[in-house]
Parts: structure tokens; sequence; C-alpha cells
């Protein structure tokens, strides 16, 4: 007895669809605040989509150009300041 609907292709594709944009968004705050912990949700939300075959495969690719970048942006601010964490 199934109590839900079977999931279609269309299902999968949505769900690709709303990973790519949560890449995109988590990158984009990444850059901001928490960025050693949102870079690497966003690369790896990116490319669960890219695998997934999403429709929105730019969105996608700039989540995981952004995710890259948080990283980026953190291993800077440590070599700057010479630390392992942030200083206020």
């Amino acid at each position: 007895m199934h109590l839900t609907a079977p999931a279609t292709r269309r299902t999968g594709v949505r769900d690709a669809d709303g990973m790519a944009v949560a890449a995109f968004i988590l990158g984009l705050v990444g850059l901001l605040v928490l960025n050693v912990f949102l870079g690497p949700v966003a690369i790896a939300l990116a490319a669960a989509a890219l695998w997934r075959g999403t429709a929105r495969r730019g969105r996608a690719y700039l989540g995981l150009a952004l995710g890259v970048a948080d990283l980026i942006v953190l291993v800077a601010f440590m070599q700057a300041d010479s630390t392992v964490s942030w200083s206020f």
C-alpha cells in the first residue's frame, strides 16, 4: 500500500534545481559570514545539483564558484591576520 505517489522525473529535476539555488544563496551569504561552513556546503550542493542534471546549470556553477571563493576569502584573511581564526 502506497501512501504517497511515486517520485517522477520532474520531482528529481525540481529537487536538483532547488539544490542549485541553495548552493548559490549559501555561497553568496558565505562571502559575508560563516564562510568556513557555508563554503563547503555550497560546493557540495552545487556538485549534487550538477550530478542530478539540474536545469539551472548556471546557478549551480555560480554556487560552486562562490563556495570556492568563500574558502579563498577565509584563507586570505587567515594569512593576513596570521591566525587560524577571526579576531576582531
